[in-house]
């Protein structure tokens, strides 16, 4: 087990497993089954949580789009398949605005 700060951003909308953010990088990571995303230190399981040091970073895949865009001023684009940075796109609260 291995525990990660915050462990992203859940999306709005009523609590369910299709609103939570996916553990993606390292493979293999999982939710514990009384703890889930967002939480102060959130727990992870899976055979990576083993090799994980203090200072790791675990990448999140999101549910929705809109909880970075309120949260981080620009989007780093990086290409799915080739895994090349595309470069920067800035988000609303990046252009100085704000829709909620």
């Amino acid at each position: 087990m291995a525990t990660v700060l915050g462990g992203g951003y859940p999306a709005s909308g009523p609590a369910d497993q299709h609103r939570a953010p996916v553990p993606y990088l390292p493979e293999g990571l999982s939710y514990t089954a009384n703890e889930g995303a967002g939480e102060v230190q959130t727990p992870l399981l899976g055979a990576a949580a083993h090799d994980l040091e203090v200072g790791d970073r675990v990448w999140m895949r999101h549910a929705k789009a809109g909880e970075m865009c309120e949260r981080f001023a620009a989007l780093h684009l990086v290409d799915g398949d080739t895994g090349e940075y595309l470069g920067d796109a800035p988000t609303y609260r990046g252009e100085g605005r704000t829709f909620l």
